[in-house]
């Protein structure tokens, strides 16, 4: 799988440097129309399907979309939003070759159609539809009539993945080259359907240029660190979790998933009346007491630490955040680690480097860094940046970012990770990976994929003590036996 994601300005860069490179607007335009009508003829059911053509390009993909179904026997109405007298480049030739009738655009267009093509406004669209495209996108709904979208659902954002106004609910959603961020975020994402990422001959090379520094998360942008055979325990690293006396789950869980994700040795450090508890539980597990703390990082073994995850908010937990990070190591902070530090998040970040993994969800990034307007995408990459961390802000579209400016989206992650837990199990499994020997950024963003898939591999009724419990056969899978 191609994983990079690009903006619309770099989509709109490789169409100029395919030019350049002798690959005419004709050419690319040809094949878009095409793969959207194989996509149509695909999803869309068998009869007059109304074709949406906006002004721009994507109107020019929709008259190609036209003239090959109904050459191929498919009924077809084409609407076009304003006059064929206002098409320019590579639109009005693809316009000239198209010899049906083009009706004006407007809900009547609909009359006696069982499917449509989008074709009226691309990624670029920054405001609301309006007039007859809003008019016609309402009566869509009311229809209920399924869609095949050229490169966006019309009034998706293509970078944030907004929906301007309104958008169509697509079946799916032909774009071309590479995904747009608006294909990844929500809310567009579940306004495009199937994503079908069509070849329309840009060669790859481009991407040379445009260096492109987001990618869609999955095992084609990291590898999980390998099992030596002559290893041993130590070797596979050592994670340490701060645990807490009262939510005693939430250590525990994480716990499990960093054995689980393949740390050599996980120890779990509780306050002294919380031991008893801690040490019924897995029998494989280290339990110490948390004080004196500092004696604990002293062991230099203990090659990756996790803080948060039940420990209680405050100033103590807080003192014990700045000791860990003063040790150098890598380090995850989350939940309670990151809420000991609401309203003063510059004591925290002049302490930060990109060894540390932030895993905060919506309520503890407020906390932690106000309110950012934006994208999951947008805020995640504010947040990295300002405070010197990796960060991954956890949701149904989750995003990994770098101070650096890379990014990764988790696209694939099913809606019953909302469950008690869940985020502990994921804050273990960065700090298993960690452990191992994994940069921060790869470490986080395999962690994530591999959340989602163990929740894929469950299905409903998930509960967050299977999360870790479905790792093996994930990494067994992949070619990687813990």
């Amino acid at each position: 799988m191609n994983d990079e994601i690009l903006s619309v300005e770099q989509m709109y860069r490789a169409d100029r440097l395919a030019m350049a490179a002798g690959i005419g607007g004709e050419r690319l335009m040809e094949a878009a129309g095409r793969a959207v009508a194989a996509t149509a003829r695909r999803l869309l059911p068998r009869g007059r399907i109304a074709i949406l053509c906006g002004p721009g390009n994507n109107g020019g993909d929709g008259f190609v979309a036209a003239r090959l179904l109904r050459r191929q026997g498919w009924a077809v109405r084409l609407g076009l939003l304003g006059g064929v007298d206002v098409l320019g480049g590579d639109a009005a030739r693809m316009a000239g070759r198209w010899t049906g009738p083009v009706e004006p655009l407007g809900p009547a267009l609909l009359d006696g159609c069982v499917g449509v093509i989008d074709a009226l406004f691309g990624a670029g669209l920054s405001r609301p539809p309006e007039g007859a495209a809003r008019a016609v996108i309402v009566e869509i709904a009311r229809r209920n009539l399924p869609v095949v979208a050229v490169d966006v659902p019309s009034g998706v954002h293509g970078d944030s993945g907004a929906v301007q106004g309104l958008a169509p609910d697509c079946v799916a959603t032909v774009t071309f080259f590479r995904p747009k961020p608006g294909h990844c975020l929500l809310p567009g994402r579940l306004k495009c359907g199937e994503l079908v990422v069509a070849d329309i001959g840009i060669p790859d090379s481009v991407l040379d240029d445009i260096a492109p520094s987001l990618r869609r998360n999955g095992p084609g942008a990291w590898a999980l660190p390998g099992i030596e055979p002559g290893g041993y325990k130590y070797s596979r690293g050592h994670a340490l979790i701060l645990g807490g006396a009262e939510m005693t789950g939430a250590a525990r869980l994480a716990a499990r998933a960093a054995r689980r994700a393949g740390a050599g040795l996980v120890t779990v450090a509780a306050p002294p009346e919380a031991l008893g508890i801690y040490r019924a539980g897995d029998p494989g597990l280290l339990v110490v007491p948390s004080e004196p703390f500092a004696a604990l990082l002293a062991d230099g073994r203990r090659n990756a630490l996790l803080l948060g995850p039940g420990g209680g908010v405050g100033e103590v937990l807080a003192g014990k955040v700045l000791a860990a990070l003063a040790t150098g190591r890598a380090c995850v902070l989350d939940a309670d680690a990151l809420t000991s530090f609401e309203g003063r998040g510059d004591d925290l970040f002049r302490h930060l480097s990109d060894r540390v993994v932030l895993t905060p969800h919506d309520g503890e990034f407020r906390r932690l860094f106000g309110a950012v307007a934006g994208s999951r995408l947008e805020r995640a990459r504010h947040a990295a940046r300002v405070s010197g961390a990796v960060v991954l802000l956890k949701g149904p579209d989750t995003v990994v970012a770098h101070p650096d400016g890379r990014a990764a989206i988790t696209t694939d992650a099913p809606p019953t990770l909302a469950t008690a837990g869940s985020g502990d199990v994921l804050a273990g499994l960065i700090a298993g990976l960690l452990a191992q020997g994994m940069e921060p950024f790869q470490a986080a963003s395999a962690a994530a994929w591999l959340h989602g898939r163990a929740a894929t591999i469950i299905g409903p009724g998930l509960i967050a003590e299977d999360l870790p419990e479905a790792l093996p056969a994930i990494l067994a899978e992949m070619g990687r036996r813990p």
